[in-house]
């Protein structure tokens, strides 16, 4: 009885990054927008999870989030999804490459993901003549490389819980 409780226990932590992705795409708050700044929660939450547990969230279901975000923020189809797999991509390879798992080697190795796929996106934008706010993007930008170390420990507690 014990050892169904603990299944069940990890089943459910380890569905909770997935479920949280979801939940922001559906919700429309892939992007939290205060009154100043601006923080892309979806692209930290897939960089860390495909760094640390690349099994938990796979790439259809990134994918399928970001077509998800297109469709709730009306930009053209796939736009998000291609920044969501390169945000992914680039933590795929930071995983293969790295020795020792610390905060400040995630943070620094997010800066590339980071600028990498806002360039995809902003070419995507730019070529389907949708409109582009650029000081938002820069601040967007700024202020998700800015937070991600808190979420980068909260998201450890949620891996921390998995574990136990």
């Amino acid at each position: 009885m014990a050892g169904t409780f603990k299944n069940i226990r990890i089943k459910v932590f380890q569905s909770l990054p997935l479920i949280i992705l979801f939940y922001i795409s559906f919700k429309g708050s892939a992007v939290v927008d205060f009154n100043l700044f601006s923080i892309n929660i979806s692209y930290i939450l897939v960089y860390y999870w495909v760094l640390r547990k690349p099994d938990i969230l796979g790439y259809g279901y990134i994918f399928l989030a970001g077509i998800i975000i297109d469709v709730v923020f009306g930009f053209p189809l796939g736009v998000n999804a291609l920044s969501l797999l390169i945000v992914a991509s680039v933590a795929a390879y930071i995983r293969v490459v790295t020795v020792r798992i610390t905060l400040l080697n995630d943070w620094i190795s997010f800066i590339p993901a980071l600028l990498i796929a806002n360039f995809i996106f902003f070419i995507s934008l730019y070529f389907t003549d949708f409109p582009i706010d650029y000081l938002y993007l820069f601040k967007n930008s700024a202020f998700t490389f800015i937070f991600y170390p808190f979420l980068w420990i909260f998201f450890s507690l949620i891996s921390k819980l998995i574990e136990l």
